[in-house]
C-alpha cells in the first residue's frame, strides 16, 4: 500500500529544488494559477500548445490521478470536521468546490498561495511576504473556529 503522502522532509527539499530549477531554467515563478490561466487562455483562442506552465498544471493533475488510482481510487479521510460532519459522497464535491474557489480567488488577486509561498517569499518579495503572512493568520482563524463550531 502507498503512503497517503510524502514526508515533510523529503516534500519540503523537492519543492525547494523545483523553485530553484524553475527560476534557473525558465526564470520564471512556480504556481498553478500561471499554469492554468496559461491552458484557460490558450484553449479560448483555439491553440493546444502549452508552453512549460500549461505542462506543470497538467502534470500536477496528471499525477495526482495516477497516484490516486494506484492507491486504490480517492479516499477522503483525514479533512477533520468535514469528513465527520459530511456524507461520503459530498466531501469530494465539497474540496472541488473549495478548490474552484480558490482558483478564483487566487486569479482574481494575482497569485496563488504556491506561487507566492513557494517562489515569492524565496525572492523576499513584500507582497508574497505579505500576501503568505495573510494566507496562514486566515487559515489559523479558520481552523480555530471550525474546531469551535464542530
Amino acid at each position: 500500500m502507498l503512503n497517503p503522502q510524502l514526508a515533510w522532509y523529503v516534500a519540503g527539499p523537492l519543492l525547494g529544488l523545483c523553485v530553484i530549477a524553475c527560476r534557473l531554467l525558465f526564470n520564471a515563478r512556480l504556481g498553478v494559477t500561471g499554469g492554468y490561466s496559461a491552458i484557460v487562455d490558450r484553449v479560448r483562442h483555439g491553440e493546444l500548445s502549452f508552453d512549460w506552465r500549461g505542462w506543470f498544471v497538467i502534470g500536477v493533475l496528471f499525477g495526482g490521478t495516477v497516484f490516486a488510482l494506484a492507491a486504490g481510487g480517492p479516499d477522503f479521510h483525514g479533512y477533520g470536521w468535514l469528513t465527520e460532519s459530511l456524507d461520503h459522497a459530498l466531501v469530494g464535491p465539497v474540496l472541488l468546490g473549495a478548490g474552484v474557489l480558490i482558483g478564483y480567488g487566487a486569479k482574481l488577486a494575482g497569485g496563488c498561495t504556491s506561487g507566492n509561498g513557494l517562489s515569492g517569499t524565496s525572492m523576499l518579495s513584500p507582497a508574497s511576504l505579505a500576501a503568505t503572512a495573510t494566507f496562514f493568520a486566515t487559515a489559523i482563524a479558520v481552523s480555530f473556529s471550525t474546531e469551535a463550531v464542530f
